[in-house]
């Protein structure tokens, strides 16, 4: 029987979507395009979320790579979570459905450890029991030990679990540690649907 539900944050609970962060920036679509690749798409940036790395170390990583036109557009890249954070639509009425039910809400999510100071403004927030944050232990989805991780913090039955995320690997790793899990296609009415199939009684739809 499910007992708790885990969530992930990027493309979870707010959306993920690294051309939107760039595009707050007001850059040519060369720079853009650019930034893009050697911010999101770099090594430094894997770093980031593993702990391995503090962003004054990536950014002078990737300041290497790129015209010191847009050093500080890769500051605030890497500071992205300071600017308007976009939650996804629904998915804080089903949390705290979920709570009112009486279920254990968790995150477990790849990210700085600076996730832990802007995490309260993410709707929904107030109902998580405890956070799972990939810096925090030099880990990574879907490394098996991350998950493990969560359930020896908080005492959590693989079994009693079910893990939600947008990446198909990281839900393949969850179910290898004995977790339930769907992967979020960006569909709350799916979700519910799967979440009922699962016997979540949530309700069938967001009205």
């Amino acid at each position: 029987m499910i007992r708790n539900v885990v969530f992930d944050m990027g493309g979870v609970l707010i959306a993920w979507d690294p051309a939107r962060i760039v595009a707050r920036l007001g850059l040519s679509e060369e720079d853009s395009q650019l930034l893009r690749r050697e911010v999101f798409q770099s090594v430094e940036w894997v770093c980031l979320d593993r702990g391995s790395l503090s962003e004054q170390e990536a950014l002078e990583s990737m300041g290497k790579r790129l015209p010191e036109r847009l050093h500080e557009a890769a500051l605030r890249c890497i500071f992205w979570w300071k600017d308007e954070l976009w939650p996804v639509p629904g998915m804080a009425e089903l949390i705290a459905e979920l709570d009112s039910m009486d279920y254990g809400i968790y995150l477990l999510s790849n990210a700085t450890s600076a996730l832990h100071g802007y995490f309260c403004r993410i709707p929904g927030s107030e109902h998580f029991r405890g956070h799972i944050v990939s810096a925090d232990w030099k880990l990574l989805k879907p490394q098996h030990e991350i998950y493990e991780k969560l359930f020896s913090a908080y005492q959590l039955a693989p079994a009693e679990c079910l893990f939600l995320d947008d990446y198909p690997p990281n839900i393949e790793g969850a179910r290898r540690t004995g977790m339930q899990g769907l992967v979020f296609y960006q569909d709350m009415a799916r979700l519910r649907r799967e979440l009922r199939d699962l016997g979540v009684n949530v309700k069938e739809s967001e009205a």
